[in-house]
């Protein structure tokens, strides 16, 4: 028995240890993490393969768009998801071959500063094509205030301050979502898909801090990334886009 465990922990170091092999040290504070080039690969391939569809995406909610104000929700929200992927992937693939290195810090600044972006988009199309009880201008009108705030941030501050980053995303994304279902919605349809989307990212944050703890921790950050956005794609082209979502059009 005792040589059957002993066996078990050997292997499970050795897999350990292999493991650890697949990243580098956690990043110092005020710099940002190195992947290894495994790593570099999987960011590239996790994000990369979704661009191309994401244009898809968009066209496909411009077709089940009536009327200029769920166009323009299509379009905005399109061009969102399709940034979140293509910033996303130019800026590991600069990382990775180490080609163009006076736009790598551009890239990587605007892989942050479109997170905001794409949180702001993410609220718009629900803001503008739902009853909110007559506050969802107000409400549109702090969220986008506070994703230029965001973006603005991030390129005074990059990565000098990563806790207060991640805060920042979190409270754009949860606070204003919390007055929404307290205070303002009156037709609940699609917010079950919502939920589950905002989990999905909230939960994915927790691989986003940690790289350099987690082998291919980034990778899997952009797997609840997309997870997220599939649900909240689902849910606007579903309660939203359409002739029978035609509350503002």
């Amino acid at each position: 028995m005792d040589e059957i465990f002993s066996d078990i922990l050997f292997l499970f170091n050795d897999f350990h240890h292999h493991l650890k092999r697949l990243m580098n040290s956690r990043a110092k504070p005020g710099q940002a993490y190195k992947p290894t080039d495994v790593e570099h690969i999987a960011n590239m391939i996790t994000h990369g393969t979704w661009v191309i569809p994401s244009v898809g995406a968009m066209f496909w909610m411009v077709y089940l768009a009536t009327g200029p104000v769920q166009c323009l929700n299509a379009i905005l929200y399109g061009i969102a998801l399709f940034l979140l992927f293509s910033v996303s992937t130019i800026y590991h693939t600069i990382s990775y071959t180490g080609k163009m290195r006076e736009w790598k810090d551009f890239f990587h600044i605007g892989d942050r500063a479109v997170i905001y972006f794409f949180i702001a988009a993410s609220y718009t199309p629900w803001l503008t094509l739902k009853d909110m009880s007559g506050l969802g201008g107000q409400i549109l009108w702090v969220v986008w205030s506070l994703a230029v705030f965001g973006i603005f941030y991030q390129y005074a501050f990059h990565e000098q301050y990563k806790w207060l980053e991640t805060l920042l995303y979190l409270s754009i994304a949860i606070c204003p979502a919390i007055v929404v279902y307290l205070y303002a919605v009156k037709d609940t349809s699609g917010f079950y898909e919502l939920t589950m989307g905002g989990l999905t990212y909230v939960s994915g944050v927790v691989f986003f801090k940690c790289d350099g703890v987690i082998p291919f921790a980034h990778a899997i950050w952009h797997c609840f990334v997309l997870g997220g956005t599939l649900f909240h794609y689902y849910a606007i082209c579903e309660h939203l886009l359409g002739h029978t979502n035609h509350l503002r059009q």
